[in-house]
């Protein structure tokens, strides 16, 4: 299949194209940045693909959870060229919880078959899930909770056996499960692109129109009495 990944939902941009077996990747500053540059560089790794927006089978994008801000950039762009692709006539979208790109990220990188992937939340908080791989490493699967966990990083508890994975220990260090094992790992274009297929074939692409981000809280911002309480109780020993 040819096929469009990217996920906006972290502070890096990662895009991933699949022409047959090739793949093709691109990473870049994500944030805010990443509303002005997304467009332009998925136009260059296409291009690099030998692929067009007329030759597309689905896009896949990162649903979330992560920056609102990135959600809905990649949730807009992803509409956007799915609408338009195939000479108007549309493709799929495929829309990938993006703790579930950080399992299977730490999967590819590391071998990890029981992670526990987490992602900052900011305000002091951390999105979590535990996620297993089930099968060898050609026909196996992912069985993740339906619903995604919220908690400040002290209160998170790693199952046994499980690794931690993410980018949520780098920002809150030995608060997040200081005695657990520890590897880095992000929901990237490629992971996206990994996941895919079984996604497909289960029938998770949706109409472009039916797109949506993940949302697993509504407020976005805390206030300056809230930020300053969390800076006092992460100062305290």
């Amino acid at each position: 299949m040819n096929l469009l990944a990217f996920d906006t939902s972290t502070d890096i941009l990662s895009i991933a194209v699949q022409h047959g077996s090739q793949v093709l990747e691109h990473e870049g500053p994500g944030g805010a940045q990443a509303s002005t540059t997304l467009i332009t560089a998925i136009r260059t790794l296409l291009q690099q693909a030998g692929l067009s927006f007329d030759t597309l089978d689905a896009v896949v994008f990162g649903r979330g959870p992560g920056s609102f801000t990135g959600l809905r950039t990649a949730c807009s762009v992803a509409q956007g060229l799915a609408y338009g692709a195939r000479g108007g006539r549309g493709v799929p979208v495929l829309p990938v919880d993006t703790l579930l790109a950080v399992a299977e990220q730490a999967r590819a990188e590391h071998g990890c078959t029981r992670v526990l992937a987490t992602l900052d939340a900011r305000m002091d908080e951390v999105y979590w899930a535990p996620c297993e791989w089930l099968g060898d490493a050609l026909s196996g699967h992912w069985s993740c909770p339906p619903d995604f966990g919220l908690s400040a990083p002290q209160a998170i508890a790693v199952p046994e056996g499980f690794v931690v994975a993410g980018n949520a220990r780098a920002a809150y260090g030995e608060r997040l499960a200081p005695d657990a094992p520890h590897l880095p790992a992000r929901p990237t274009g490629a992971a996206l692109l990994r996941l895919a297929p079984a996604l497909l074939a289960a029938g998770a692409a949706v109409a472009a129109d039916a797109a949506l981000p993940r949302y697993i809280r509504d407020k976005v911002a805390q206030t300056t009495a809230e930020r300053e309480a969390a800076r006092r109780a992460a100062a305290r020993p």
